[in-house]
């Protein structure tokens, strides 16, 4: 495991690896996007909708066209690493649409999702969700983006740190699902249709950022520290770690056990701290676990 890590963690990995993902990134709108009329979500959708308006100029053109300004902005105001590597993902991403479309212009015949009812659509909104949403969130694990909307949140948050980049987000991916009701001859199918895939797309990219390792933390206030503590370390494998605490109301001394635990240990942990009286306890998700997040052998 700590191979693998080190070598992701490799700057040249890392570069070739949002190479490729923008690569993918394209092919996955050229095959499910752009063949079912619908715009999908961000500044991606509103150049989708203006290509589709006008018939040109191109999406790689456009692509270029409203990312490379940003990614500038970002290489002086946020950070230059994230702007170079976000940079790549522009370049190869537009570089893709290009070649399909003035090189390998029959490239994808026969492997396009060409929907023929509204139920065929949903399913391309849903496959176009899922395989960008995985794509999105490697390209941020990767120490980059996909451009568009993350440039504008990075912005946002070096400008307004207070404020929550993922409304704004929200309200850009709100403009493109209604501007793209009235782009698509005032029908709801491909409000619907952006609605769907912004949805997919959100939860699988967050899911994945938030890491195959999520975990539960425990926060027990107890007069039995010794034996809560002594009990988990045998029955679930795992030791915690207690603080001196106080209760206000009846100006006791307490303990207070820490313990983080995967989730399927929930009910052995909640079994075990109904055993004891005097104690109670509450739960907050982990997103991720850093470090060392092994059981007690």
């Amino acid at each position: 495991m700590n191979r693998i890590r080190r070598f992701f963690g490799n700057k040249a990995v890392q570069y070739v690896s949002i190479a490729i993902l923008a690569i993918l990134y394209a092919l996955v709108y050229e095959i499910f996007v752009f063949p079912n009329k619908f715009a999908p979500s961000g500044v991606t959708g509103l150049i989708t909708m203006v290509q589709y308006l006008l018939g040109y100029p191109s999406i790689w053109y456009l692509t270029l066209l409203v990312n490379l300004p940003m990614v500038i902005a970002a290489f002086f105001v946020l950070n230059r690493d994230y702007a170079l590597k976000t940079l790549v993902f522009v370049l190869f991403n537009s570089m893709t649409y290009l070649l399909l479309d003035r090189v390998w212009i029959h490239a994808l015949d026969g492997i396009r999702y060409i929907a023929q009812d509204t139920g065929g659509q949903m399913l391309a909104a849903i496959a176009g969700g899922f395989f960008n949403g995985v794509m999105f969130s490697l390209a941020i694990r990767a120490g980059g983006s996909t451009g568009g909307t993350d440039i504008i949140g990075g912005f946002v948050n070096h400008k307004r740190p207070e404020m929550d980049t993922v409304w704004i987000i929200f309200a850009l991916n709100t403009v493109v699902a209604i501007v793209s009701f009235f782009v698509y001859g005032m029908q709801y199918e491909p409000v619907i249709l952006c609605i769907l895939y912004v949805l997919i797309n959100s939860r699988i990219g967050s899911t994945i950022l938030k890491g195959a390792r999520s975990a539960v933390k425990f926060e027990i206030v107890t007069t039995h520290p010794e034996e809560i503590a002594q009990e988990l370390i045998a029955s679930i494998h795992h030791g915690c770690t207690v603080v001196p605490a106080r209760g206000m109301y009846t100006h006791t001394e307490r303990s207070m056990l820490i313990c983080v635990v995967n989730r399927r240990q929930i009910a052995d942990f909640e079994k075990i701290v109904r055993k004891y009286d005097e104690t109670f306890t509450f739960v907050s998700s982990i997103n991720n676990t850093l470090g060392r997040f092994d059981r007690v052998k």
